[in-house]
């Protein structure tokens, strides 16, 4: 079959490898659509040390069980599926607390295992067994459930965030990332909702969805006195940053208002990531920052059950489809700010 093999930085070949095959307790899916994230973006362009080359990237996925070596569970062959994508292999006390996601004793898929951006993927067996799949019942597109991954990741931010009526919430970065934090703050009851990026193109894409206003970041720093009009002087009550910027990260803390929450969700390139910070922005405004990795089993769930509900709109998220064989034009897109989130069909 064909895979997107990634072989190190901006080594990204579509080439032929082995049909994958399954030992006692896996599954094999035929992948209708996968997701390209922004950290394949960033893998590519940057490198990551946690992938050992040769890996077959993608963990953003929808697909349909085409043969099982698990007869015990739920799960049968034609099922249409989703899969939360981390594998725990033993347990700790980030385990035992519900925070999985934090673990050492966990592997993932597109890291450890190999991924989606191919016609065909082996689930593990230990996945199979942690009940990681789950079934769609619904016609809803695939590349609409492809989508669960990502907002599942936002959904772990927000559990902490604690978004509600009577919050301003500003979130920088107008990618689909930035996108979907600011619908779950509306889903969630935020009075008002504000997009900042630094690209018009992705602010006008942005205006599609249910917001109050979209600022233009600029290097005078003009968008912060922006911020700071549209909230009445007080800066917003949460600030999410969905951008992996270090400028991004001291915006942040600057338009927060005070006893505000602030959550660095996006990371910086592994080449860079250090930032220079004011923290005593922190002190005098006693805000609280966190940050956001990954998600819980629990988060994907959340997730999946959102799309499922159609209360949010995955089809506006994702604004472009590809072949497999045209995946290096997924990074662009990205990166011009023409596309949201784009989808690989490596069936075709």
């Amino acid at each position: 079959m064909k895979a997107a093999v990634y072989l190190g930085k901006e080594q990204l070949p579509v080439q032929t490898v082995a049909d994958p095959t399954l030992d006692d307790g896996e599954m094999l899916l035929a992948i209708d659509s996968c997701s390209v994230c922004g950290t394949d973006l960033r893998t590519y362009r940057h490198g990551d040390a946690k992938i050992k080359p040769p890996r077959i990237l993608g963990h953003e996925f929808c697909g349909r069980v085409v043969e099982s070596r698990a007869p015990d569970s739920p799960i049968k062959v034609g099922d249409r599926v989703v899969m939360y994508i981390v594998l725990v292999s033993g347990t700790d006390r980030y385990v035992e607390a519900g925070r999985a996601n934090l673990t050492a004793n966990r592997t993932t898929i597109s890291y450890h295992h190999d991924g989606a951006f191919a016609p065909f993927m082996k689930v593990p067996a230990l996945a199979v067994r942690q009940g990681n799949l789950f079934k769609a019942t619904n016609d809803l597109p695939s590349d609409h459930l492809s989508v669960a991954e990502p907002l599942g990741c936002c959904m772990n931010a927000h559990s902490r965030l604690g978004i509600g009526l009577k919050d301003t919430v500003a979130v920088i970065g107008a990618g689909p990332i930035g996108i979907m934090h600011a619908t779950l703050a509306r889903l969630q009851g935020a009075q008002q909702v504000i997009v900042l990026d630094n690209n018009p193109r992705r602010l006008e894409m942005a205006r599609a969805f249910d917001l109050d206003a979209t600022v233009l970041v600029k290097p005078d720093g003009s968008h912060r006195e922006e911020v700071a009009r549209l909230t009445g002087g007080f800066g917003p009550d949460v600030v999410i940053v969905a951008v992996s910027a270090a400028a991004a990260q001291n915006d942040a803390l600057e338009i927060a208002g005070k006893a505000g929450r602030v959550n660095f969700f996006a990371g910086l390139p592994k080449s860079a990531p250090t930032a220079t910070l004011n923290v005593n922005t922190i002190h005098y405004k006693e805000l609280e920052i966190s940050g956001s990795y990954s998600e819980k089993k629990s988060d994907f769930q959340a997730a999946f059950a959102l799309i499922n509900s159609g209360r949010f709109p995955a089809g506006k998220i994702v604004t472009h489809t590809l072949p497999l064989a045209r995946i290096e034009e997924a990074f662009g897109l990205m990166e011009s700010g023409e596309a949201l989130k784009v989808c690989i069909h490596p069936q075709l």
